[in-house]
């Protein structure tokens, strides 16, 4: 039996390419196979922080002064030279019918392609939610979207549905009862499932609780990424989106009293659904609310303990999290780290909290958030790892204006993160690597 066809997007020569801005309409996917190989030029490097290269103290002392000053020359060499190692071998290794998971982790590093379908598999490939061989795919992906709809089915339901789910049931079980004796026992009367029932097992109290619930949701999700058509808006577009939205988060959170839902979870939400929403594969794009669930699990599984409030003070709480950030600055610039936590006095948590339980995506624009998450999720030490280097060069990456600013500036200065290059960030933190 002949081997089956590996999917065009495996050998498309877009990997070697710089990525494009997301949801080009003129891009389709049927493009990828018929793209030549060529030499790739170095990507544009913006301005980042004009006081690093000109002030001399921003080199004069610590290591991470170094770190945190990397030219764009530099930075613009050095993705030429990743790039172009990874040009032979990338087609062999990912031609291959089970994933080489290795190979496609360093290339999805480099930032992948916004063209076709690469992104959204990539995605689900290094989130465990796609297996690494192809041929197992078609079976997952049924079995899982069919999981996602008995769930669906099962807790968003209205309490008179349930009801009257029941009292069918009911009839059913007398009229087969009276066909076996010949009687119709007179049934039991409880007042268990009457809306005003106060007993904690009616589905009416349940049902109330959920509705508390589904309005805090709600409110987030409306509040998600405003400045988004394909987020807000009164297009039916939005809206679909909206309501998909809120029924992965309300899912969730039925599946995890524990931790239920946490303001936030929304904007960690948004990117991994839209990603997959966009897919040029329609039929990918219609299960987008199904895969983000799923993806959302097993994304959420590395840092669902910083969403709960009891474990804050634990060994795996956030404040364990931040500290772990606070000792990795410490250790390549202690004498920034001397001056945020002694002179300027600024508390991290003031800042890396959220940067930490957000995964940044409310500190760069959206689509510098999805650049960045394709190396969060590319990394193979876990994106908990990466993401504290990202943290720690962005506090380098400001180095000069932070040693020059006391507590209101610093705090501004960190709360509102100045726009930077994302790729050059990235590289500063590939820097603090081990």
């Amino acid at each position: 039996m002949p081997p089956k066809p590996v999917p065009a997007w495996l050998n498309s020569s877009a990997w070697a390419s710089k990525p494009r801005s997301p949801v080009r309409s003129s891009y389709s996917f049927k493009e990828i196979s018929t793209v030549q190989r060529e030499t790739t030029s170095a990507p544009p490097v913006g301005e980042i922080d004009g006081q690093e290269e000109k002030d001399p103290s921003s080199s004069s002392s610590g290591g991470g002064s170094v770190r945190g000053a990397v030219t764009h020359q530099q930075t613009a060499t050095l993705t030429t030279q990743a790039r172009g190692n990874g040009r032979g071998t990338s087609s062999q290794q990912l031609s291959r019918r089970r994933i080489h998971l290795a190979e496609l982790q360093r290339l999805s590093s480099q930032g992948i392609p916004d063209s076709g379908s690469i992104r959204p598999i990539s995605w689900k490939i290094l989130l465990g939610y796609l297996p690494k061989n192809q041929d197992d795919w078609a079976t997952e992906l049924a079995k899982k979207r069919a999981e996602y709809m008995i769930f669906r089915d099962e807790m968003i339901i209205n309490p008179s549905e349930v009801t009257r789910r029941k009292e069918e049931m009911e009839a059913m079980k007398a009229a087969d009862m009276e066909a076996k004796e010949g009687l119709l026992l007179r049934q039991e009367i409880t007042h268990d499932d009457h809306p005003l029932s106060l007993g904690t097992t009616s589905v009416w109290h349940q049902f109330f609780q959920d509705t508390e619930l589904a309005e805090q949701i709600n409110r987030d999700v409306k509040r998600t990424h405003p400045d988004m058509d394909f987020f807000c808006g009164d297009t039916a577009y939005a809206c679909e989106n909206q309501e998909a939205l809120k029924r992965i988060l309300f899912i969730f959170a039925k599946l995890n009293p524990g931790i239920r839902y946490v303001q936030g979870m929304n904007e960690v939400l948004a990117p991994l659904y839209y990603v997959f929403k966009t897919d040029r594969d329609d039929t990918d794009g219609a299960h987008a609310e199904e895969d983000s669930f799923f993806c959302f699990v097993e994304l959420l599984s590395d840092f669902r303990d910083h969403f709960c409030q009891q474990l804050d003070n634990s060994a795996v709480g956030i404040r364990s999290t931040i500290a772990q950030l606070t000792a990795l600055l410490r250790r390549h610039d202690e004498e920034l780290w001397r001056h945020l936590e002694y002179t300027s006095k600024v508390n991290p948590q003031f800042y890396a909290f959220r940067w930490i339980t957000l995964l940044l995506t409310q500190e760069f624009s959206f689509f510098d958030s999805i650049r960045l998450w394709d190396s969060l999720l590319s990394n193979p030490d876990g994106p908990l790892e990466i993401l504290l280097r990202v943290c720690c060069a962005m506090l380098l990456c400001q180095r000069s204006r932070l040693l020059a600013g006391d507590f209101t500036t610093n705090l501004k200065l960190l709360q509102h993160y100045p726009a930077i290059d994302i790729q050059h960030l990235l590289w500063v933190a590939d820097d603090l690597r081990g």
